[in-house]
């Protein structure tokens, strides 16, 4: 399980001026920081972010497949708790879905008003 972190100064005092490797000198960003705890192979970990997709994008598709499966799901066969369940997931899925197409006419309209 991972932890939350909040800090009020910067974890180290100095700030470098080159951009590209800023990320790699445990800069921080916010006042709030999540970690998501240590791998044993964390070459792996980048490795799949890079290939794969961020981990939002890959749990954005075990949802997509989620809904799927969802849909051909026999609800009379689950018991209320089970449904409930599934319900608040479609609704987590829904709300995904909402903050994505306010996320695209937002983009879209910062396109369509130029520079």
């Amino acid at each position: 399980m991972g932890s939350l972190q909040f800090a009020l100064a910067p974890e180290q005092l100095w700030q470098a001026i080159n951009p590209w490797t800023f990320y790699q000198q445990g800069s921080q960003f916010g006042l709030i920081n999540v970690s998501l705890g240590q791998t044993p192979h964390p070459e792996i970990e980048q490795q799949l972010l890079q290939d794969v997709g961020s981990y939002g994008r890959q749990i954005g598709r075990i949802g997509d497949a989620l809904e799927v499966l969802i849909k051909h799901l026999d609800p009379g066969a689950l018991d209320p708790a089970e449904r409930d369940t599934l319900a608040i997931l479609a609704g987590q899925l829904a709300e995904v879905r909402k903050v994505k197409q306010r996320a695209r006419a937002a983009a879209g309209q910062k396109a369509a008003d130029g520079p």
